[in-house]
């Protein structure tokens, strides 16, 4: 036993130390994940660990470019990034793609949340994937709200792709996890800008990542030396959850999306709402993209709209309903309400909150597999108690 074991300290194919290896199970739901974006799969713990690994490879000194209003945690750790002076923060709305491509030739990292939370921005992958590059640069998209089903960035020429397993994936609200796709097309020599792949790593004799295990290469070294640091490995029983979740995950989503179409349509015009917030409308700034990057075959399951009657209002037709769920997740099987103004953007001021795109009376939906009918009579007890 002891060579096989000097061979997990090596540079580990076995699954026996799972920390840094993994285990079979979670081998089995990253093989699935690989295959439906069409790349190299590593899961974690959290989604939050995922993008940690990605923000990993920027060097101090670098440019991140992120959303105005990217995902919290994202957020927070660019901020701290930032005050520290270790990278620069450039901010770019996320439908700006002529914003994005800009930023594409001096920033080294592109972090695209698309379609983003609340707001349901879709942002033009292709565009801003296909633009000229400052060498070295990386484009990372976080997938999360639209699942492979509908997008997947890779394919457009994106470097990286992430998801919150936690939502869609799981599709159950039972385990929290995250999985990283990598498009295995990177260079990491091009530029001199990686040293972390291009010069020998001690704790493995010296090996120099890449070119040594080619386009594979970050996902090889994410799973044996940052989870191996980190901490962040995911559990195999999560990795199950994962797996069940994937075997239902095309039937799961055609019920979503025909439930959330619905449900934008009842909600389009309807009395006190001045604006919803779903690609499925051809009212919607984002339908034609949608559908090209879709392919009209969904346009997600979370939507928004905006409640005339403010932050009142808002706090009333959510504390009304009985069938949605009043919680801060999406993407599972029960149909879920949030009013941001009053709970996850209630530590900005209104002035912040409006440049999030948080109006006092938005309200968001994770549109769930219930009847339809039974969601949309739960969403007018929410207008009756208004």
């Amino acid at each position: 036993m002891a060579p096989q074991l000097a061979s997990i300290f090596y540079l580990p194919a076995d699954r026996d130390y799972s920390r840094a290896t993994g285990t079979e199970t979670s081998d089995a739901f990253e093989q699935l994940m690989a295959g439906l974006e069409g790349g190299h799969a590593l899961a974690f713990a959290s989604g939050m660990a995922a993008a940690h690994v990605v923000l990993n490879r920027l060097h101090a000194g670098a440019t991140l470019a992120i959303p105005v209003d990217p995902y919290h945690g994202v957020k927070g750790l660019a901020v701290e990034a930032e005050q520290q002076g270790r990278w620069k923060i450039l901010r770019i709305e996320l439908d700006d793609t002529q914003g994005w491509i800009d930023a594409a030739m001096v920033a080294d990292l592109l972090w695209l949340e698309t379609p983003a939370n609340p707001l349901m921005t879709v942002c033009d992958i292709p565009a801003i994937c296909s633009a000229p590059r400052k060498d070295g640069t990386i484009v990372a998209v976080d997938s999360t709200f639209a699942t492979p089903l509908v997008q997947r960035p890779l394919d457009f020429g994106a470097d990286v792709v992430m998801h919150s397993a936690t939502k869609f994936i799981g599709g159950h609200g039972t385990s929290i996890g995250g999985v990283l796709i990598d498009g295995g097309t990177f260079d990491y020599a091009a530029s001199g800008r990686f040293p972390g792949f291009t010069e020998p790593d001690p704790s493995y004799h010296g090996l120099a990542y890449f070119p040594a295990l080619g386009h594979g290469a970050f996902i090889i070294k994410a799973r044996v030396q940052l989870l191996r640091d980190l901490g962040c490995a995911t559990t195999p029983f999560n990795s199950f959850m994962f797996l069940q979740g994937l075997e239902t995950l095309s039937l799961r989503m055609e019920r979503h999306w025909s439930n959330a179409n619905a449900v934008a349509a009842h909600l389009d015009g309807h009395a006190g709402v001045s604006e919803v917030l779903h690609s499925s409308l051809a009212s919607s700034p984002w339908h034609e993209r949608a559908n090209e990057l879709g392919g009209g075959k969904g346009y997600g399951s979370v939507l928004a709209f905006v409640l005339e009657g403010g932050i009142e209002a808002g706090k009333k037709f959510v504390e009304a309903l009985e069938l949605h769920s009043h919680v801060a997740n999406i993407g599972d099987v029960r149909s879920l309400c949030i009013h941001p103004a009053s709970t996850t953007h209630s530590q900005l001021n209104e002035t912040e909150q409006l440049a999030s795109g948080v109006q006092p009376g938005l309200v968001r939906l994770s549109v769930g597999l219930e009847s339809i009918d039974d969601i949309l009579a739960d969403i007018e007890k929410g207008f009756a108690a208004i």
